[in-house]
């Protein structure tokens, strides 16, 4: 292994079969400000995502619409899936494609491996799939139907009965790895999180393993196996492995692939929905060990968004596309709401007027006033000019401290992915810079030329906090946070936003007198909502 190994956040591999909607956009948004704020610690970091392009559902939907699958595929990616990263500003690495030569080539050298090791069989197949989950199905996994699937067990995530499936297939030895899966969880309880994702899948283990299906005969759209080219690899076994085959697995050792490979594996963190929990907290680490691979560090499966109660779904038309919001809040305000009012790891309900009130009291009303405020007065009052800080008073001390302790809160969160509370601690320490003005009253002060020292004083606070809340919400809100930047002159006088580091950030006093100060637009401009 490396000697310094980069943190590598991969999201799930979203399934292609229809455009995106805000709950992909909201995993993404997550990845993306976890790793950016990596990068702000001066961490090495690779940021992973990409789209899962085979099975059945593909397939079908391709057939129907009177293409190829490779037709369907590229044309979904590229007017959907692709835009929607700049739609949300995400800085990832590398986007993996599962029809991708590197990806088709690495997973079946990934196969011929776990084969050669003992773990793959041929043997016949019969029984429940569910084409919406790509998923073979328990017979426990099914429920009772109802309405015009009464009397039927159908999947509880679709609500239709399950086809019954007979094929001749080869099977990958889950079973063999029940014990290593629990002995590996048990040494390291936090490789599952949230706790309640631990105890189902320890409960799920327990309850047994069986051999499961890793290759399917009667689907064409799919990668062939390289010993038996009547079969293609069931698709979760060949997505799962695009978090490997991206970052260089059996690549030509020697080569720029292979020296990836070994800088970012093991993944430190597989983020899933908490209903691709199975695949990848069971399956995937099982194939790893299989292939004599070491399993994830982390996987955290967060809940679901809800909208009416119901979880975001396309088939069921509660599926909202990311820039029906973007169009009217903005990226910033996006990425904001989804990670400050939802609990990462916990279900949370989406509704446009909790945006709309959060935006206004926190971002426009908070944040956006206290920029536009203190901006303005040093423009009015030092034509521009940052004045001088000296002789604090125990008014700005606090405020000091504040800024020390929301820094304290702030960085082991959101290091966690705890990203509500990272963002309140910060949200709390701008309530207070508010408070402060409000209580110095420095339009008060502007009038008393004996004053002009503490006016100085109050002025550099309020820049000074600007400062800090602008590398502290980089990561949460880059456009807006780069405008703030260079409002407060910080471009010119200390570098590039990216390159300020969360250690540094509470260190009092880094923009030096005289630093340019200009009023810029609003950073969150007031918005009107039809009611």
């Amino acid at each position: 292994m490396a000697e310094s190994k980069a943190f590598f956040l991969a999201t799930p591999i979203y399934y292609v079969n229809d455009a995106p909607h805000i709950g992909h956009a909201y995993t993404t948004t997550a990845a993306d400000v976890a790793t950016r704020w990596r990068r702000q610690r001066g961490e090495d970091v690779w940021f992973l995502t990409g789209v899962d392009e085979h099975g059945t559902k593909v397939q079908r939907a391709a057939e129907a619409g009177g293409v190829t699958p490779q037709e369907w595929v590229d044309r979904l990616v590229a007017d959907a899936w692709l835009p929607v990263l700049e739609t949300i500003d995400a800085a990832n690495d590398d986007f993996i494609r599962t029809t991708e030569p590197r990806h088709r080539e690495r997973v079946q050298r990934f196969w011929e491996v776990v084969r050669e090791n003992g773990y793959v069989y041929s043997a016949p197949y019969e029984g429940p799939y569910c084409v919406g989950c790509e998923e073979f199905k328990l017979s426990g996994d099914l429920v009772d139907g109802t309405g015009e699937f009464e009397g039927e067990k159908v999947c509880p995530v679709h609500g239709r009965p399950a086809e019954q499936l007979q094929e001749t297939n080869w099977f990958f030895k889950l079973s063999a790895f029940g014990d290593r899966l629990i002995e590996y969880y048990e040494a390291n309880p936090d490789a599952i999180q949230p706790r309640s994702a631990y105890n189902e899948v320890m409960s799920f283990i327990r309850q047994g393993l069986v051999d499961i299906s890793m290759s399917r005969s009667s689907v064409s759209w799919g990668i062939p196996l390289s010993w038996d080219a009547e079969q293609v690899t069931y698709v979760w076994f060949d997505a799962l492995l695009n978090y490997a085959t991206a970052v260089g697995y059996g690549a030509e050792p020697g080569s720029a692939d292979a020296e990836l490979f070994d800088r970012v594996w093991p993944p430190d963190v597989n983020l899933v929905g908490k209903d691709i929990l199975r695949f990848h907290a069971v399956y995937w680490p099982a194939m790893l060990m299989a292939a004599d691979l070491a399993p994830p560090r982390k996987v955290f499966a967060h809940g679901w968004l809800l909208v009416g109660g119901e979880k975001m779904s396309k088939s069921k038309l509660t599926g909202i596309a990311p820039e029906q919001i973007i169009d009217t809040f903005g990226s910033d305000a996006f990425r904001y709401y989804f990670l400050r009012a939802i609990q990462f790891g916990q279900d949370g309900s989406f509704s446009w007027e909790d945006m709309h009130a959060r935006y206004t009291a926190e971002l426009a009303n908070g944040l956006g006033n206290l920029a536009s405020r203190g901006t303005a007065m040093v423009v009015r009052y030092r034509d521009g000019a940052l004045p001088a800080g000296h002789d604090l008073t125990g008014a700005e001390q606090q405020i000091v401290d504040a800024l020390a302790r929301a820094v304290e809160v702030a960085d082991p969160a959101i290091g966690e992915l705890d990203f509500s509370t990272g963002i309140v601690a910060v949200k709390e320490f701008i309530d207070l810079v508010n408070l402060y003005v409000t209580e110095q009253e420095p339009w008060v002060l502007a009038k008393d030329e004996a004053q002009a020292t503490r006016l100085d004083v109050v002025l550099n606070t309020i820049i000074e906090s600007l400062r800090a809340v602008a590398v502290l919400y980089n990561p949460v809100m880059p456009k807006a946070m780069s405008a703030l930047w260079e409002q407060i002159g910080g471009q010119a006088q200390l570098g590039p936003l990216a390159e300020q580091r969360i250690a540094n950030v509470a260190t009092w006093g880094q923009l030096a007198p005289g630093t340019a100060v200009t009023k810029g637009a609003a950073l969150f401009p007031r918005i009107e909502v039809d009611e």
